[in-house]
């Protein structure tokens, strides 16, 4: 059977790069899902992450459920926690804070995590998280407790992004933070693009379909999207998110 990590990179090849929802269970309640995931597939999503850095929802598996139930779309796993990984999740991102220099986020909790993971069957796609300079401190760099890596610095992380790959990791996480005041800057998502054959994700203060074609041109693999999705109700606007996105050309 074909992995979901296979069928991500068939989503790149095929559509030019992936769109991704990103849904917090703090922000989203249930009862919200099957809307969303029928508008999200309507505009053109191509799968979902599911997670955050704090995460209070409970019953996250009859969560997940909800929302596997309402979508075709790969449901993958964005946990800041333990708590965050349930077994009904397609796949689970197995986030390595390669940018920041805390030894819990580099190997600490991912040995805690591994036996359960295991015993869940789960899917795991190592990945390399790169928290990005984005403006004011955002919660994620607080919970990692790493200082993010400086925007104007792009040799810095073309370098940890190649460390990465040289690890073995799958994919190239970088990420402003929700509610970023910045997006990823496009000359670093080029310059790591360059030096790099690992997918590359971009998130954090992504709100424009010019914004998102930008990342695209740049490189990026995947583009993903929370808050403006969560923020502008407009299925039109997101179908433009989208469709720049797969097209690589701004809308």
């Amino acid at each position: 059977m074909q992995s979901v990590f296979q069928r991500l990179l068939d989503i790149r090849d095929q559509r030019g790069a992936g769109f991704v929802l990103l849904i917090d269970p703090d922000d989203t309640p249930e009862q919200a899902l099957p809307d969303l995931a029928t508008r999200a597939e309507a505009v053109g999503v191509d799968l979902f992450f599911v997670g955050g850095s704090l995460v209070h929802a409970t019953e996250l598996d009859r969560y997940v459920s909800t929302l596997k139930r309402h979508t075709t779309l790969p449901v993958i796993g964005f946990p800041g926690a333990i708590t965050q990984v349930v077994a009904n999740l397609d796949a689970l991102l197995y986030l390595m804070v390669i940018s920041g220099r805390n030894p819990d986020y580099l190997i600490g909790r991912h040995v805690v995590a591994a036996p359960l993971i295991r015993k869940m069957a789960l899917e795991t796609i190592s990945t390399g998280y790169m928290l990005i300079e984005s403006g004011p401190l955002t919660t994620a760099q607080y919970m990692v407790g790493s200082l993010p890596l400086p925007r104007a610095k792009p040799e810095v992380a073309v370098a940890t992004a190649m460390a990465g790959e040289m690890l073995g990791l799958q994919a190239t996480y970088l990420d402003g933070g929700s509610g970023a005041e910045h997006a990823v800057p496009d000359e670093m998502i080029a310059a790591i693009a360059a030096a790099v054959k690992t997918p590359i994700i971009v998130g954090g203060g992504v709100r424009t379909p010019k914004a998102v074609a930008a990342k695209v041109a740049a490189g990026a693999s995947f583009v993903v999207v929370g808050n403006a999705f969560e923020e502008d109700g407009d299925p039109g606007f997101m179908r433009e998110m989208a469709a720049a996105a797969h097209s690589g050309v701004g809308v």
